[in-house]
């Protein structure tokens, strides 16, 4: 029986000695496999990064960062089932830390959404979320599920977490999905519930052009044009290369006020804020023709070009300007400079 056991001994031994001997080599060629595989990926060689990666997993099943780069592959190529299936069976492994665990849920996250499962997906960026409370990309993914999802509520609320996150402030992208639920408020006919979240957004980012200009529609939806027009200059003003969508609309209000005198003092209200606004003087300069006063309108104009003379909008309301006062060949030197500038802007 000594015998017996000695020998039992001596091979245990030597089973642990041939282990020790054999398998760091074995690990090593693993993980030299992995590191050409990587590389490959680096260079975008994605079907021989997948040959070496298929390699690793054969000769080491417990290789996870293999099957997760795998997967990945294979969701980048359009074949997120595929990816599905090697993500999900990972899921089952036993003895995962938590990294790794949220490496898994975060490619699956990826997968769903490549095959526009959104709710499969947000399940699993929520999972990531509960393994790392503070993980700004499962919030960030889950804002882009809730925005596709038109989910507002949401939307705002995982924003004050990125935001808290991140430890920035931005009031302007809480305020919009305050917009979007006023306008989905709206689209139900609740006209009452979707003002109050317009003036919400205001409360929330005065200056952000966007509630004013949805409740200056609300307003003039309602007749109320004087408040239309006060929420539309807002906008108008805050949003200087956008405001010219609501220019006719305030022209309109104040003419069907009997007010249209004062459109010439809300161009040049905006024109004092902002002095390079050419869409302002353009219309500003038509006013002013059409009130007969075509040196002014003119000069409006020669003024703006003399700060940007390339300017092919203001040299075109020039030329329209000068028709019934210039010589032809004045005209046509000046027919020649937006030729000019025409062909230098399609050259670029």
């Amino acid at each position: 029986m000594k015998w017996i056991l000695l020998i039992a001994l001596l091979l245990i031994a030597a089973g642990g000695f041939l282990l020790y001997l054999f398998k760091p080599k074995q690990r090593k060629r693993t993980e030299s496999i992995y590191t050409h595989a990587l590389n490959a990926m680096v260079r975008g060689d994605t079907r021989t990064a997948l040959k070496h990666l298929r390699d690793v997993v054969k000769q080491d099943t417990n290789h996870i960062d293999a099957y997760l780069q795998m997967g990945d592959i294979l969701r980048e190529e359009d074949n997120a089932q595929a990816a599905i299936k090697i993500h999900q069976s990972l899921t089952v492994r036993p003895n995962l830390n938590n990294e790794i665990k949220r490496d898994i849920h975060q490619s699956l996250a990826r997968d769903f959404m490549q095959i526009g499962q959104l709710n499969k997906a947000q399940r699993e960026a929520e999972l990531v979320l509960k393994l790392d409370r503070k993980s700004i990309w499962a919030n960030e993914f889950l804002l882009n599920i809730f925005e596709k999802q038109r989910n507002w509520d949401q939307a705002t609320q995982i924003t004050k977490s990125i935001q808290k996150l991140t430890q920035s402030q931005d009031p302007n992208q809480i305020a919009r999905f305050l917009v979007y639920q006023g306008m989905d408020k709206l689209e139900k006919g609740r006209q009452k519930e979707a003002e109050a979240q317009f003036q919400k957004a205001v409360k929330t980012a005065p200056e952000f052009g966007l509630p004013f200009l949805r409740l200056g529609d609300l307003y003039a939806e309602n007749r109320d044009l004087v408040k239309a027009i006060e929420n539309w200059e807002k906008f108008a003003i805050l949003n200087p290369e956008d405001g010219q969508q609501i220019y006719s609309k305030i022209e309109s209000a104040l003419f069907d006020l009997g007010r249209f005198s004062e459109v010439e003092k809300f161009y040049e209200r905006i024109l004092d804020k902002d002095p390079a606004n050419l869409n302002a003087l353009a219309k500003l300069a038509n006013v002013l023709e059409e009130k007969g006063e075509h040196s002014n309108a003119l000069t409006l104009v020669e003024d703006a070009l003399s700060k940007n003379n390339e300017s092919i909008h203001a040299q075109l309301m020039r030329l329209k300007l000068s028709l019934n006062i210039s010589k032809p060949h004045e005209l046509s030197n000046q027919i020649d400079g937006i030729i000019q500038l025409l062909t230098s802007t399609d050259g670029e």
